[in-house]
């Protein structure tokens, strides 16, 4: 078989343009020409403004400069998610990209946690939230951020972080790089697709004007409509709106009316949830929810009434369907973006799922027979990663403990996937967390949503009785003071930003 010496990219916007970026950046001298499609008269959706940790990885596998990427996008520094009112109205956790102190006489951290916390009810005293013993949640309540530490020995190399970002600012400048190392952008609408008559292979794609454009791989960025993998190739979507039912949501920027916190903050409310995404220049904010429940029209009322600041544009209202590409590789084409797939940004996963993509796709990268054992890989890697993804968003519905509105009384009711009940049942019987090698979510993610919505085991694993409890008092103390010293010390989160950025420039 012969070496792919053309790829084409249907579509830009933050999966089309981080697609580019990521080839250019890793198949560079190689003889291989990368061509984007992209038409101005098709938007792109272009909302999602929160990451996770991942990103890091993706900017610094591309060599970019920190401080320049963020002053291009216009972000702020992301410690974690604050959940508001999603266990018990009036309650708030944060699910941190850090840990929740570390390992006691080899046994979980939160084992111990949990057996002071019995004992301390039991006895009828007040015990301390688990938030205490982790340096970026209290960071984030504090609003401070510093980099982590390097010193694996250090309670500062507990933690990681991501960014938020505005995502067209984000695409553009990933354009600017892609184009600096070779990647053709074409202005065109695309109005038939050809295929080889033996065995489907896409072949080239004409534009509009009669233009017609050749390539050997096709990465299929063309959003929720899916051009090529779904209406040229029948790829089949796996709907998942029975678990996750909300199918709307609307989205308006507005002004800063305070310095930006190192967070993300989604708050429950009565038909779905709203975001709160702060950037250097402005507040992104959404409401997703449920058309079962609410009117468009009667959602982005709440969502104004609700801004921190003045809204800067019209609400623009998004529909999706969540699920997934039966097979987001199929022939020749590979779909990365919501053209694989959609779920919600609950957890900021959208990003995250483009990059698994496009590594994957490098790790798997194909002769122009496009093999079916590397499809096949793929697919089972992103099957593995959307029903992962999945599982956790629905834990946050199923795990609520709200009894004031029709939606959130059925989402807690509602039937639930095998694989989370099975996750759930281990942690309900004695506080076990599922591991698994593959995935976003690791310990300390599901341990924020259990705790923080009062998912409470009623047995402990029998090894930390091994640890005598004062003996595991002793270190709590030790590192719930050591995290308090350690965010005092820390700058604020808009100090940081500014030494590194430069002065606030007005919107």
């Amino acid at each position: 078989m012969t070496s792919v010496r053309k790829i084409v990219i249907i579509g830009g916007g933050t999966a089309g343009w981080m697609s580019a970026a990521g080839l250019a950046a890793v198949l560079k001298g190689l003889p291989v020409t990368i061509e984007l499609v992209e038409s101005a008269e098709i938007g792109t959706v272009g909302v999602g403004e929160a990451t996770v940790p991942h990103i890091r990885d993706y900017n610094a596998r591309l060599g970019l400069d920190e401080a320049d990427f963020m002053r291009r996008t216009q972000a702020t520094y992301k410690l974690g998610i604050e959940f508001r009112d999603w266990g018990r109205r009036g309650e708030s956790y944060i699910h941190p990209f850090g840990a929740y102190g570390h390992t006691i006489g080899g046994v979980p951290f939160h084992q111990h946690w949990l057996r002071a916390r019995a004992h301390a009810e039991a006895a009828g005293q007040s015990f301390d939230p688990i938030e205490r013993y982790s340096l970026p949640i209290m960071a984030s309540r504090a609003g401070k951020f510093a980099p982590p530490a390097s010193d694996p020995r250090s309670l500062g190399s507990t933690y990681n972080y991501a960014y938020q970002f505005d995502a067209a600012l984000y695409a553009l400048y990933l354009r600017d790089y892609s184009e600096a190392r070779g990647v053709t952008r074409t202005e065109g609408k695309i109005v038939a697709v050809d295929q080889r008559p033996e065995d489907g292979f896409v072949t080239a794609v004409t534009l509009e004007d009669g233009r017609r454009i050749e390539g050997e791989l096709f990465v299929d960025c063309s959003g929720f409509r899916g051009l090529l993998i779904e209406q040229t190739l029948k790829a089949g979507y796996d709907d998942w709106t029975h678990w996750l039912p909300c199918d709307r949501a609307v989205a308006v920027p507005c002004a800063s009316v305070e310095p930006p916190v190192p967070y993300t903050r989604a708050t429950s409310d009565q038909c779905g949830w709203r975001w709160r995404i702060p950037l250097q220049h402005r507040v992104g904010n959404g409401y997703v929810y449920c058309s079962g429940y609410i009117e468009d029209d009667e959602a982005a009322h709440v969502l104004l009434s609700k801004l921190d600041g003045q809204a800067q544009a019209e609400p623009r209202v998004l529909r999706f369907v969540t699920g997934r590409r039966r097979k987001a590789w199929l022939k020749n084409v590979v779909a990365i973006g919501l053209s694989s797939g959609f779920l919600e940004p609950l957890e900021s996963t959208s990003i995250h799922l483009i990059q698994v993509g496009i590594s994957t796709l490098l790790e798997l990268f194909p002769n122009s027979g496009c093999e079916a054992a590397d499809q096949d890989e793929y697919n089972r890697v992103m099957v593995l990663e959307f029903e992962r993804v999945r599982d956790f968003l629905i834990l946050h519905y199923h795990a609520n403990q709200r009894t004031d509105s029709a939606f959130w009384n059925d989402r807690r009711t509602a039937p639930i996937p095998e694989s989370l009940a099975y996750k759930l049942a281990l942690f309900r019987e004695r506080g076990a967390v599922v591991a698994y090698k593959d995935g976003f979510f690791k310990e300390p993610s599901w341990l924020s949503v259990y705790l923080g919505q009062n998912v409470i085991p009623s047995g402990l694993d029998p090894l930390v009785e091994a640890v005598p409890t004062v003996d595991s008092a002793r270190v709590m103390a030790e590192l719930k003071a050591a995290v308090a010293r350690a965010v005092q010390a820390m700058p604020s989160h808009e100090a940081f930003l500014r030494s590194l950025v430069g002065p606030r420039v007005p919107a």
